[in-house]
């Protein structure tokens, strides 16, 4: 039976590995968003991303009440289900 070290290939293989699995992670944890009841919500950076808007433009459609939005103890939250929806509501086909 040989004695591994640290130089040994298998255990450089092994931590190469391991360093992997934890950046995937890392990333999922970091790009995970709130689930609740199934629904699933999205904060404003979400949203602003999703829709390719700032946050300022963001604002202002909540202002005008034309997005729709949940704020709890002074966290703005957007259901994904509510923000698809009303992106179907307003769209318009291309014209021919």
């Amino acid at each position: 039976m040989d004695i591994l070290d640290r130089k040994s290939e298998a255990i450089h293989f092994f931590f190469t590995g391991l360093e992997e699995i934890l950046e995937v992670i890392g990333a999922a944890l970091k790009n995970r968003t709130p689930h609740l009841n199934g629904e699933k919500f999205l904060t404003g950076k979400d949203v602003c991303g999703m829709l390719h808007i700032s946050p300022r433009t963001l604002q202002e459609w909540r202002t005008q009440g034309k997005i729709p939005f949940l704020r709890l103890k002074g966290k703005i939250l957007y259901k994904e289900s509510e923000v698809l929806k009303w992106l179907g509501n307003n769209y318009l086909p291309p014209v021919e």
